[in-house]
Parts: structure tokens; C-alpha cells; sequence
């Protein structure tokens, strides 16, 4: 049976030249970054080269650029370090009620343990924050602010342009994690007033466990382990070679195609979701419906549950994801469509599809007639149960 991935907001495959970039590194540059003889140098300049790409891709400039395991480590280096280094001044943090978990969790900890004042703010039905709901969360003790550039789950795209310049204008440093958005959409410091942004390498056909937080020239942030120095201090340890190089081989690919390849997806999920609407009755479209990533679909389905459709969709050949995490056994929804205001029971029945680089119209339609037959059989099977 022919499988059809569409669940690429979860991960995506590795592209096949960034493979090879990496198998390069492994057989050929063995040496640590840190060492000043010939080995160390080689390495030192591959990791000098993707930083390069890293930088040019959001134009930034290479020195702002600091290499991660990940998005989750460029979060709470984001949000850790920024609040550490200026804990003697302001011990406030605003964030939104959708943030990943990443953020969130992160923030609850630091709430919780390091004495953070902790402000969440919500989102309405479509998922968007309001900067003006932004800036009254703003007080004089607000060190950071953080707010998602496009969620994960239902892919609406936040106004964080409008937001950092609140931020801007009062003194507040302004985190946005970008995981989701960098490769597939523009992302220009320059023009956007921000100055942290998380990305993760695996979101854009790169590979898993490295990512890169961007710090702006500037910016204040404490390190938040120590050790032999490593990345001018803000992230100290061995870097990653290999997987450095992926990203920045990643990074220039999705440069590269993004004109061609952004506006090909959108095009697709409009077609998904159109077809969804139509032939699924009662199904609820999640998140705003323009302002959202090119490759997002999300949903609701009464009458069924997120984790049922999962199982059933796998068996039919098709990978998607859901909003709900099973807790304990029991399906819960996820925070995202509590914070939209959905009903708890409607939110269970949630489900996510994106479409990727090798997705195709045919995928989009056999994905939408399997979907129309297990949610016709799965609403039949819980009408008789009752």
C-alpha cells in the first residue's frame, strides 16, 4: 500500500542534498570546531558556512546567529536567558494562551520556580492575538515578551510585527518562535522589530536535533549552562557539525524554493480544506482562514475523536496528526482549541493535515475520500452505541 505523508508541521523528511552534505561531514571532518590545527579549522568552517546561510536566510547577520539542538533549547534559551540577564531590573513575562508547549511550559516553570511574573493573554475563535490586548499586558516591571510567529496546530499567522514594535517602543525584548514559519514564509529582521527567533531545523527538510536562536545585535541574554564557551558564550558546548551543516544546507533550499513552492501548498490546502467543507458534514475549520500557513489544514469533526481518526486514517495509508495529547488514557483537547473557545467535546474530534514538497492533488483527494468514509463509519458506530 502507498503511503501518503501529511503530517509535515510534525516533521519533515530529510532532504536528500542535505543528507549527502552531512554524510560528507561525517566521513570527512572529523574535528572539533574548537581546535586550531587543520582538522579543527575544516570544521570550524563548515560550521562558519552555515551560519552563513543561516543569517542570509532571514537576513541577519551571521554573528547574531546562535546554533541549538533544536526549538525547544532555542525557546528556553529565549526566554531563560532573557529574563536571567535582566532579573535585576524587570521580572515580568507576556505570552499568549496557544503557544507550543515549547514556550508555555517553559513559562509555567519559570512562573513557578525562578519567580517570574507571568502573564498570559488570550486569542479569539480564529487564534489571533490582539496587539492591543499585547501592549495592556505591558507593564514597567515587563522584561520579554513571547508570541509565536504561526502556531503549530491550527496555523494562523500572528500579527508580530505590530507587536514588536509595542515592544520596541517600551524597552521590552521581543521573542517570536519561528519554528513553523522560517522556510515558508519571508522572515526579515530587518523589517520585522524583534529580537529573538527561534528555528528548528527538522520543520523544513532538515535534520532532527539541531536548531539556531537568532539574537539580535545587542540583545541581553545569560547563558544557561557553562562549559568550554562555545558560540560566544550564549550556548556553550561541542557544536553539532553535521547536523549544523544539514541546517544551513536546509536553509538555503527553502530559500531558494519558497517562491515556487509556498504559493504551490497554499494552493493545495485551499483545496483540501474546500473539499473537507464540502463532503465531511458539520466539520469545523480551526484558525483563520487566509492568514494562515501555506500548508495547514486544520479541523474539527463532531461526533468523532481525534485519536479514532488517527488510528483509522493510519489504516487507509494516510500519516496526519490530531490537537489532542492522550493523558492518563483519556483524550483530552489540546490547550490551543480550549484557548479558542471550542467545546471540550467538539474539540476532541480535532485533526491536522499539511501538506509538504511532495504532496500532490492526487494525495489531497484520496485523502479527502477516505476521510468522508471513516467519519460517515466512525458517527454511525457511536449513534449505535447509544
Amino acid at each position: 500500500m502507498d503511503r501518503v505523508y501529511l503530517d509535515h508541521a510534525a516533521t519533515t523528511p530529510v532532504d536528500p542534498e542535505v543528507a549527502e552534505a552531512m554524510s560528507r561531514v561525517l566521513h570527512d571532518t572529523h574535528g572539533n570546531p574548537s581546535s586550531i590545527y587543520a582538522e579543527g579549522r575544516a570544521a570550524r568552517a563548515a560550521v562558519d558556512r552555515a551560519r552563513d546561510e543561516v543569517a542570509a536566510a532571514i537576513e541577519a547577520e551571521p554573528s547574531e546567529i546562535v546554533f541549538t539542538s533544536g526549538g525547544t533549547e532555542a525557546d528556553n534559551l529565549a526566554l531563560r536567558g532573557a529574563l536571567k540577564a535582566r532579573r535585576d531590573e524587570r521580572d515580568g513575562l507576556v505570552t499568549t494562551a496557544i503557544e507550543h508547549h515549547a514556550v508555555i511550559d517553559t513559562a509555567r516553570d519559570l512562573e513557578r520556580y525562578a519567580h517570574v511574573r507571568l502573564t498570559v493573554v488570550g486569542v479569539d475563535r480564529q487564534g489571533v492575538v490582539d496587539p492591543a490586548a499585547m501592549r495592556e499586558a505591558i507593564d514597567e516591571r515587563t522584561s520579554l515578551v513571547s508570541v509565536m510567529h504561526a502556531n503549530n496546530e491550527i496555523g494562523t499567522i500572528e500579527p508580530i510585527a505590530e507587536i514588536g514594535g509595542i515592544c520596541r517602543d517600551l524597552g521590552v525584548t521581543f521573542h517570536s518562535d519561528a519554528v513553523q514559519t522560517v522556510g515558508a514564509l519571508e522572515v526579515d529582521v530587518r523589517k520585522i522589530p524583534i529580537d529573538l527567533l527561534s528555528i528548528n531545523a527538522h520543520k523544513f527538510y532538515g535534520p532532527k536535533g539541531v536548531g539556531a536562536l537568532y539574537v539580535r545585535r545587542g540583545t541581553r541574554l545569560a547563558t544557561m549552562q557553562t562549559g568550554g564557551g562555545q558560540e560566544k558564550g550564549r550556548r556553550t558546548g561541542t557544536e553539532n557539525v553535521a547536523g549544523i551543516v544539514g541546517l544551513g544546507v536546509a536553509m538555503r533550499i527553502a530559500r531558494e524554493r519558497r517562491a515556487t513552492e509556498s504559493p504551490r501548498q497554499a494552493r493545495l490546502r485551499d483545496r483540501l480544506i474546500s473539499r473537507v467543507r464540502t463532503r465531511v458534514p458539520d466539520v469545523v475549520l480551526n484558525g483563520h482562514p487566509t492568514d494562515r500557513l501555506p500548508n495547514n489544514a486544520s479541523f474539527c469533526v463532531p461526533g468523532t475523536d481525534g485519536e479514532s481518526l488517527i488510528v483509522a486514517l493510519d489504516l487507509e495509508g494516510f500519516a496526519v496528526s490530531s490537537g489532542s495529547a492522550c493523558t492518563s488514557g483519556e483524550t483530552e483537547p489540546s490547550h490551543v482549541l480550549l484557548a479558542l473557545g471550542l467545546d471540550r467535546e467538539v474539540a476532541k474530534g480535532s485533526l491536522r493535515v499539511t501538506v509538504g514538497r511532495s504532496t500532490t492533488e492526487a494525495d489531497v483527494d484520496a485523502f479527502v475520500r477516505a476521510l468522508e468514509h471513516i467519519v460517515a463509519r466512525l458517527r454511525n458506530a457511536a449513534a449505535v452505541a447509544v
